[in-house]
């Protein structure tokens, strides 16, 4: 939603196809993040993980059902309206510690997924790197900086009173049209020598920051280009913590919520099975249960120290305790874990 906007094209820049990445190293590049970073022009998936990893269900409904009245305003308004009712809708009430800690854990994994390849191979390719964006700057910062080694993000700052967000923004206000232009001046001065040699972006609103650079490029809308693979990312994602596995569209999201009272009753059932029956009759009562739990070799026996038989220490995956969960049933037998979560509540 904070980046979806009318197509929109003008002849005045080239293409990023037409933009040569040879020669690049002293060079200073910035670029828009959704729609052009990004392959999706649509920011409604982030802010939608982080209601739900921050906030859980009841945020994320009030997320989604102020996502109506964020569109019209977007494209009635203006778009800088529509983006105020997600922050608002989104961060009101959070703590600023849970919101970055899901822009570290969570939001990585998903952003490295939509990577434009046309965009990476130039943005990869100047020595220094800015991203500008309508996004809130400390939900896309970590990402930025850390896995695409970003030198500057200059986004929207939201407002903040004793440790929690206010949902409102601070002056001067989102970081669209002319607030990108007067951000970069900003950061990088009026003097035309001093200006970025490259800018790249993909809608109306990113022009006036684009004709401050000594090069410009656009991004067109174009789905179907394949995104970066994560080898060739700076720095490769190995950890992720969140909740959701796809990311979330409306629709998903829509989904998300309807299945809660189901899955929430089929949880019972599952954690009422492995508390209470016993241990070798927990694995068909799984299986019935729709949990798949497929176990190759032969799983090893518990220790007899008074043999001298010495046991087995497993390493998880994950640092939920689903995963010594589903050992102890391949097992057939419980076994002690030591686990940690990001999560509180869970």
């Amino acid at each position: 939603m904070a980046s979806t906007t009318k197509e929109c094209s003008l002849p005045t820049f080239p293409t990023i196809h037409q933009c040569p990445s040879i020669g690049r190293e002293k060079h200073t590049v910035v670029a828009d993040m959704d729609g052009t970073l990004l392959r999706g022009r649509s920011s409604f998936p982030y802010f939608a993980l982080v209601a739900f990893e921050v906030g859980g269900i009841l945020r994320l409904l009030f997320l989604l059902l102020a996502s109506p009245l964020a569109g019209l305003l977007y494209y009635c308004v203006s778009e800088s309206a529509g983006i105020r009712v997600l922050v608002f809708a989104t961060f009101a009430g959070m703590r600023v510690s849970d919101i970055e800690s899901v822009a570290r854990a969570v939001l990585p994994k998903f952003y490295s997924t939509d990577l434009h390849s046309e965009t990476w191979r130039v943005f990869s390719s100047c020595g220094k790197r800015c991203v500008l964006t309508a996004n809130p700057r400390i939900m896309v910062e970590a990402f930025l900086k850390e896995f695409l080694g970003a030198d500057m993000v200059l986004g929207t700052e939201i407002s903040t009173y004793r440790g929690r967000a206010t949902g409102w923004v601070l002056s001067p206000g989102i970081t669209v049209g002319k607030n990108k232009a007067d951000a970069l001046n900003k950061a990088f001065g009026t003097d035309p020598s001093s200006a970025p040699d490259i800018g790249l972006g993909d809608r109306k609103t990113d022009f006036p920051f684009m004709k401050l650079c000594k090069e410009s490029y656009v991004v067109p809308a174009k789905p179907e280009v394949e995104p970066v693979s994560h080898d060739k990312l700076p720095k490769p994602i190995v950890f992720h913590d969140g909740r959701l596995v796809q990311k979330p569209t409306p629709l998903m999201a829509l989904l998300t919520i309807l299945w809660i009272p189901v899955g929430f009753m089929l949880a019972c059932l599952r954690i009422a099975a492995g508390a209470l029956l016993p241990m070798p009759v927990v694995y068909y009562a799984f299986w019935a249960l729709g949990v798949r739990v497929y176990i190759k070799g032969t799983p090893p026996p518990p220790a007899k120290k008074s043999i001298g038989q010495t046991g087995v220490l497993f390493i998880c995956s994950h640092r939920t305790l689903l995963d010594p969960i589903f050992l102890s049933t391949a097992l057939g037998r419980p076994i002690p874990a030591v686990t940690s979560y990001l999560n509180k509540e869970t």
